[in-house]
């Protein structure tokens, strides 16, 4: 372990783990649940209003499952982190992380500080 994992208390990264391994279960069985609502949306007939209807709402289908998998993939990253003992450590500022707000959002990547300057950074580049 190196010596930012050990500022974030033991209890905060187990409670962060069970939290982390829950939402990926969850999110597994949602990727499959739409993986299944795409195949019946793909294997529906019907007129050419129906056909439109059904590309629409695969199109809904696939953003909806894209942003669950965008989703796995953080938590897969946190994950891994806890097992590298690299888990809770800014990205921005390669500062701890807040025990607080690792608690509300176990997948976070950014501290509030980190956050706000990757928030600026962005405003100034989008102009």
């Amino acid at each position: 372990m190196n010596g930012v994992m050990t500022k974030i208390p033991i209890e905060v990264i187990k409670f962060c783990k069970i939290k982390l391994l829950e939402t990926k279960e969850d999110l597994l069985n949602r990727v499959k649940d739409v993986r299944t609502q795409l195949l019946d949306v793909q294997d529906a007939g019907g007129d050419e209003g129906d056909q439109s209807v059904r590309m629409i709402e695969e199109g809904e289908l696939m953003a909806h499952q894209e942003r669950l998998r965008s989703m796995l993939f953080e938590v897969e990253i946190a994950l891994s982190k806890i097992e590298r003992g690299s888990y809770g450590v800014c990205e921005e500022t390669e500062e701890p992380i807040e025990p607080e707000r690792l608690k509300a959002i176990p997948w976070t990547r950014l501290s509030i500080e980190g956050a706000e300057v990757r928030e600026a950074l962005q405003r100034r580049y989008a102009r």
